[in-house]
């Protein structure tokens, strides 16, 4: 039987079904009014219809319940209309096709109520808004014994959500699609009608729902710009350790706060970030100790000034006891901090990051920001001092200590002066 969906896609929805084709996972990450909604809904129509394996269950989950109906059941509704024996069950946002496959609208408040279940695909819209339990605990297990899809589909609304968690396991897992759709590449929507928008709304908001930009709500943002540049270039990778290169630390102290180390190799020109570690109210002992642990070779250990400082409690200071504890750091230069931001912000575009071990990092360094001064209608010259702060702060020093290598000049002189002097030095 040949049955013909009321459903056209434009160039880029059906550039999509074709990559959909080709994954079971997915991460859609869409501007407003890219028709993501259709698009999905109508790939579950035709997995339903085309699945080979008995009795075929596919859903489509929303935030809310509301949300489900609201957006999607008079779409499932206007797009099977046509297909001879489907029913439809209004309470339970049910569509049952006639081949024994049925489509369900769920939402994700109560999501014990879906524990249980098996499914074939499904897919999460507003993903931003979900529950990240809701995936990894009842909706994943539900595709195992049919190795099903899952289609997360939504538009950026920052980085403190299970949406850009679920974007960053996709960009590093290959076997993921993530795919993003910026209405600067569709073009589905008029410009005279993106102007007014963006007069309206404002530039952040309007990059956020228009041209999918995580961090465009995030005003005063400090690297944001050069992060969003480096992600196109694809510098957030999987970056093993190499053995063959030395790994250098750098570390931003803390006393009674989060103390942070940065973990990176040199490859010419190259900085490769590979690894990267956070905790608070510990002991240098615990943080030689991580140290030490990790199966790397080590070249230098970099700190900030401050680690001179006495503690009062020993009698010595914190790069004294350092020392005793088998780590001995280079002291690095005090600069006024917009110097180190700009050695950040030089240094940057040369790194590269492995996304799962500096997450935490990354995610920082596109959070760190000044503050809006509504009096003064000014941005702070001071970033602010939140948990953002000391992943930054260590990022500075690396930029630094990195400055301070030496340079083709020096080496120069060194083998001059060994020349003269018949000695190394």
């Amino acid at each position: 039987m040949h049955i013909e969906i009321p459903y056209t896609p434009r160039p880029f929805q059906q550039e999509l079904h074709n990559l959909l084709d080709q994954h079971r996972f997915a991460v859609l990450n869409c501007h407003r009014r890219f028709g993501k909604t259709v698009c999905i809904l109508n790939h579950l129509i035709k997995a339903a219809l085309t699945n080979p394996l008995p009795n075929p269950r596919f859903a489509y989950v929303a935030p809310t319940y509301k949300q489900a109906k609201s957006i999607a059941w008079d779409y499932i509704k206007q797009f099977t209309g046509k297909i001879p024996g489907v029913k439809y069950n209004e309470t339970e946002l049910r569509c049952d096709l006639p081949n024994g496959s049925r489509i369900t609208l769920l939402s994700g408040e109560n999501a014990e109520s879906i524990r249980g279940i098996f499914l074939d695909g499904v897919c999460i819209d507003e993903t931003a808004q979900v529950n990240p339990k809701l995936w990894n605990e009842i909706l994943r297990p539900a595709l195992s014994d049919r190795k099903g899809f899952c289609y997360f589909i939504g538009t950026p609304a920052g980085m403190n959500n299970f949406f850009y968690e679920i974007h960053q396991h996709a960009v590093k897992d290959k076997s993921w699609l993530a795919y993003t759709a910026p209405v600067s590449k569709t073009n589905i929507i008029d410009q005279e009608e993106l102007d007014a928008a963006r007069a309206q709304m404002g530039e952040n908001k309007y990059k956020q729902e228009f041209e999918c930009d995580w961090i465009a709500n995030i005003e005063g943002s400090v690297y944001g710009d050069i992060i969003k540049k480096i992600e196109q270039e694809d510098n957030f990778t999987v970056l093993e350790y190499d053995p063959s290169l030395l790994v250098n630390t750098v570390w931003d102290i803390g006393v009674g706060d989060s103390t942070s180390i940065i973990f990176f190799q040199q490859l010419g020109n190259t900085v490769r970030i590979i690894d990267y570690y956070e905790n608070n109210r510990e002991g240098l002992p615990h943080y030689v100790n991580i140290i030490k642990q990790k199966d790397y070779v080590y070249d230098k250990h970099y700190a900030p000034h401050d680690i001179e400082v006495t503690e009062f409690s020993l009698g010595k200071t914190r790069r004294e006891v350092a020392y005793q504890l088998g780590i001995n750091f280079y002291i690095l230069p005090k600069l006024p901090l917009e110097d180190g931001i700009h050695a950040a912000k030089m240094i940057l575009p040369r790194c590269y990051f492995d996304l799962d071990k500096t997450k935490h990092l990354v995610d920082a360094m596109r959070h760190y920001h000044r503050k809006y001064n509504d009096k003064m209608r000014m941005f702070h010259n001071k970033p602010a001092h939140d948990w953002s702060s000391h992943a930054c702060d260590a990022f500075r020093y690396m930029a630094i200590a990195i400055d301070e290598l030496p340079s083709q000049k020096n080496i120069s002189k060194r083998y001059q002066t060994a020349d003269n002097e018949y000695k190394i030095l």
